[in-house]
């Protein structure tokens, strides 16, 4: 398998080899079940969070492995190889629960909320999009009105992956919905307070093993220790948060591609036509080239993000562009592996069918391939 660099890294090694270990043995395995009965993963998320992976960019003075962003990179497309459900679940507990608690909470808060969040222990989401606001965040209608001794939220949040199972809810509202962007603010909420409520489960083309839920705040009252950041300022904590979350969902692109690379390569040297395996046929072979092609490209793109993210470089072009190629590379290898499978590729027996639909999202959430090339531009126009 061809990796790069990173591979130099005798720490990235083990740890590359202790995951992919523990992925194909447990994980996999358990993959088709957990995607035809839409079962959360409990036992899975539990060893990970043991294994150091569910914070894994936390320093260990908050809980966390005190691991890089190119390890998580590699970590993430292994579990998302073997599910594309636990990689997700373990996405958003890493870049979009930790992180933004790491980045932006005070001392206090993460002793409270992000070293049980970063062990494992418990469990975070993200909430950021509304019926009405998904890619706009400046307009949210999730209200957080000012009170004695703290905030009341009022509104609904819509697509939110682990809503169902979270412990500890990243909160995005807006103080005034005629500020726009400059009203939004985040907080960090207990899912146990009165008020929460989890009022919907999606039913899935993919990623069946976790739950995306639509939550209701009814007049929750959160104390003003609950406040992330200062008010106003939440728009600048979703954006630093997003642009970790692209990596880690760039990865999981990653890990589903890869998994139908490999079955497909399989699948060609084993499936006869003609008198002689498909991988003799020009045109398979034309599919696993350009397969391994595309894959090995947004692959080095992800880890160039991660690398920039690590040595403290403004990464939001980079993270957008790995998100991107790694995505699209996702759903064109993936439909390209059906293809190589021919009718058996098109029935559940198959491992490719579960990777055509996991990849789907991929080019949705944590920003849709639209939005990552506006960023794009934006910042070649910017000059960055």
């Amino acid at each position: 398998m061809m990796y790069g660099w990173p591979e130099n890294d005798d720490s990235k090694k083990m740890l590359l080899e202790q995951v992919r270990s523990f992925s194909r043995s447990e994980i996999a395995p358990k993959a088709k079940e957990l995607d035809e009965t839409h079962r959360f993963p409990t036992e899975i998320v539990k060893q990970l969070g043991e294994m150091g992976l569910m914070g894994m960019m936390v320093s260990e003075q908050w809980g966390g492995a005190g691991m890089d962003a190119v390890s998580y990179a590699m970590a993430m497309e292994e579990v998302s190889a073997a599910c594309a459900s636990t990689g997700v679940i373990m996405s958003v507990n890493n870049s979009l629960a930790c992180y933004p608690l790491d980045a932006f909470g005070t001392d206090e808060q993460k002793k409270k909320w992000l070293i049980p969040l970063a062990k494992g222990e418990k469990l975070g989401c993200f909430a950021l999009s509304e019926p009405a606001a998904g890619s706009d965040p400046g307009g949210l209608r999730c209200i957080a009105k000012k009170v004695d001794g703290g905030y009341r939220i009022n509104g609904t949040k819509n697509w939110i992956t682990n809503g169902r199972e979270a412990d500890t809810c990243i909160l995005f509202a807006t103080m005034d919905p005629t500020l726009g962007s400059k009203g939004v603010t985040a907080f960090v909420v207990d899912t146990k307070s009165k008020g929460f409520t989890v009022a919907k489960l999606e039913d899935k083309l993919g990623i069946n093993a976790s739950s995306t839920a639509q939550l209701f705040f009814d007049d929750v009252f959160l104390p003003a220790d609950c406040l992330l950041g200062k008010e106003g300022q939440g728009l600048k904590v979703a954006l630093a948060t997003l642009d970790g979350g692209r990596i880690g969902i760039a990865s999981q692109a990653l890990g589903i591609a890869r998994c139908a690379f490999d079955a497909s390569k399989k699948f060609a040297q084993e499936r006869e036509q003609f008198g002689a395996p498909i991988a003799k046929l020009q045109a398979i072979q034309w599919f696993i080239a350009d397969m391994a092609t595309r894959l090995q490209g947004a692959r080095l793109l992800v880890w160039s993000a991660a690398r920039s993210k690590d040595m403290g470089i403004r990464y939001t072009k980079e993270a957008a562009m790995a998100k991107l190629a790694a995505s699209e590379a996702a759903m064109w290898i993936t439909t390209k592996a059906i293809q190589v499978h021919g009718g058996y590729g098109y029935t559940k027996e198959y491992v490719v069918e579960r990777n055509f639909r996991d990849a789907k999202i991929t080019e949705i959430y944590e920003g849709t391939s639209e939005i990552q090339r506006l960023v794009i531009a934006a910042q070649e126009f910017a000059g960055n």
